[in-house]
């Protein structure tokens, strides 16, 4: 498994297990075959792909989108929207999402306290 405890500039694309202990100053995409554990921050999107892997314990400052045939874990913090395109989406209870929660496809399953009326 390639782990990364630095600073990455410009986009990333993961292919491979990667374990991000560091940071990302721009987009990161998951394809085929990778998976890609977030322990730090991206400043930017997350993109899964078909056949990607993600579980977010960080932080990611823009979008998650998770692509048709994509998995994802959702445990830490998202500055912007989580959008299911059509894979799996599995948000913890612990998990903050500053923005909204949009499933055009897939399966999202949202495990965090529903507010109270």
């Amino acid at each position: 498994m390639r782990e990364e405890r630095g600073q990455l500039a410009g986009e990333v694309i993961v292919y491979e297990p990667f374990n991000l202990w560091g940071s990302v100053g721009g987009r990161v995409k998951v394809v085929q075959g990778g998976k890609l554990y977030v322990r730090g921050a991206v400043y930017g999107d997350l993109i899964v792909e078909y056949g990607g892997r993600a579980h977010v314990l960080g932080n990611v400052t823009g979008n998650l989108v998770v692509h048709r045939g994509a998995k994802v874990i959702h445990s830490g913090i998202l500055g912007g929207d989580a959008v299911n395109e059509g894979g799996r989406l599995f948000i913890q209870a612990a998990s903050k999402i500053h923005g909204k929660v949009k499933t055009k496809k897939g399966e999202t399953s949202d495990d965090r306290p529903k507010p109270k009326d």
